[in-house]
């Protein structure tokens, strides 16, 4: 059966410079195991599938897969999958906000002036992390920990945990071996930088560190995070994927609620059906 798909690129305005999702628009009739094994098959990191809302207030629900295991929430596919809703010919049923369901809640979106943006979750963890740990991040990282100045827990579904190096020259220097954390790491950039923070994430994939391109998810909670003890103000820009060779930009905003968006560009990279 050939279903609607698309693949968007996600944090950028220019094609091929952000972090593309594979978004399969109906996901009707489709097990978890035939969703694990086609995420397992497009290989990005996050592949996302669209099924009618069960929640009252939903515009519709999304279960988001990676090659190896179902998230509760992620930010740029939540960004993609909207992008390729609406694309799509999705009508969200209140004005200027659609609203998201997926396994952490229900998420809201609003386009921006710098294209879609999504209501940051609540952390599911935060905090200090115990000296142990950040020595264990260090050597997994492959720095020295002194270069570790501030460290938090920062899981909003994926399960991050955050360490702010001493610069970004640091942070682009970042050699991981392994791990078997997802490991955010970030620093401020320089005073007269067109960006706020230059960040990079990574997550384990069979024994070793695996970079993602640009993150929503983790914007999310170090914005939260950085925002919360004065070290940013909103808004900012965010760069990541410089190491890779891309260029995302993720938009922080903040409401006078204290309700922080995250947003980007999204385009559309291809467009045609899926058949399962």
């Amino acid at each position: 059966m050939k279903r609607p798909f698309a693949q968007v690129d996600v944090f950028t305005t220019e094609p091929y410079r952000g972090n593309p999702v594979a978004v399969v628009l109906d996901a009707s009739g489709l097990s978890d195991g035939d969703m694990q094994q086609i995420a397992n098959w497009t290989n990005l990191s996050e592949t996302t599938f669209v099924l009618p809302p069960s929640a009252d207030r939903a515009d519709y629900r999304v279960r988001i897969f990676t090659p190896t295991l179902e998230l509760p929430f992620a930010g740029h596919p939540t960004l993609g999958t909207c992008h390729a809703w609406l694309e799509n010919g999705g009508r969200p049923a209140g004005d200027g906000v659609i609203v998201q369901e997926c396994a952490a809640g229900l998420i809201q979106i609003r386009r921006s002036e710098h294209g879609l943006a999504f209501a940051a979750p609540a952390l599911r963890r935060s905090g200090p992390v115990e000296d142990a740990l950040v020595a264990r991040i260090a050597d997994d990282l492959g720095i020295d920990g002194s270069e570790i100045v501030d460290s938090q827990w920062v899981d909003n579904g994926p399960g991050w945990v955050a360490v702010l190096l001493r610069d970004t020259d640091s942070v682009l220097a970042v050699r991981p071996v392994l791990t078997t954390l997802d490991i955010g790491v970030v620093a401020l950039q320089p005073e007269g930088a067109d960006t706020a923070i230059e960040v990079r994430a990574f997550f384990p994939k069979d024994g070793v560190a695996v970079e993602d391109p640009v993150t929503g998810s983790l914007n999310a909670s170090l914005a939260q995070w950085l925002l919360s003890t004065g070290r940013v103000q909103a808004p900012y820009t965010a760069s990541q994927g410089t190491a890779l060779g891309r260029a995302g930009r993720v938009k922080v905003t903040q409401d006078p609620d204290e309700t922080v968006w995250i947003g980007g560009g999204t385009v559309t990279s291809i467009d045609g059906t899926i058949d399962i």
